[in-house]
């Protein structure tokens, strides 16, 4: 499977140097690159269906086991979710986007964050879509990734799998199953408002967010 980004995609930069460190285990094999085109060779998995049709009990578990092999220790060259944070809700703010009511919110739950990991890597577009049948295995693809922590990857996966819409019930067991596995859970639920008010959320599920602090 080859993958070519466009200049203009700031948000899969360091694509290549996460295959590359995850060397196949969690998610799609790094083949080839070339960093002059931002070009990548991958292995395409096969099936290559993805987690969005099964039971939901069932795609948590694969979920989890895939996050963690794909939370591990880095550095350099991934950059910090630190650093772009308060500019993404500064862009929410200033857009008025749907969600954007959360903003006042989630900016104090970012704020009592207190320090953000920054020696783990992290996924970045973790969620349904993105977890992959490989045959015997599962992985991830489309990577946006920068160092982290783990509960930073777990709210894309309280609301998805399209056409889902959040429902609390559903929502407090998917955060309990990430729990289960070490998460913390305070800082799930604090990443699940600050997260849904830059990347936008509908009425109902601005709703089920609020709840969640």
């Amino acid at each position: 499977m080859l993958s070519i980004a466009p200049p203009e995609d700031t948000e899969s930069l360091d694509e290549a140097d996460a295959l590359e460190l995850w060397d196949g285990v969690g998610a799609v094999r790094l083949l080839r690159r070339d960093d002059s085109r931002r070009a990548i060779l991958m292995e395409r998995a096969r099936p290559g269906t993805d987690i969005s049709r099964l039971p939901d009990e069932e795609a948590m578990a694969i979920a989890v086991e895939v996050g963690l092999q794909l939370w591990r220790p880095a550095d350099a060259p991934f950059r910090w979710i630190g650093d772009e944070v308060p500019r993404w809700l500064d862009n929410a703010r200033r857009d008025g986007r749907p969600g954007s009511e959360l903003i006042p919110i989630a900016s104090e739950r970012y704020a009592a964050l207190g320090p953000i990991g920054r020696d783990t890597l992290i996924h970045g577009d973790f969620h349904h879509h993105n977890v992959l049948d490989a045959g015997g295995r599962y992985v991830a693809i489309d990577a946006k990734a920068m160092l982290g922590e783990p509960e930073f990857d777990v709210p894309p996966f309280l609301w998805n799998a399209a056409p889902y819409r959040m429902r609390p019930d559903v929502t407090e067991r998917r955060i309990a199953a990430f729990v289960a596995a070490g998460l913390r859970e305070e800082r799930i639920r604090a990443w699940a408002v600050i997260r849904g008010a830059y990347l936008g959320a509908e009425p109902d599920e601005v709703e089920v967010l609020r709840a969640l602090v």
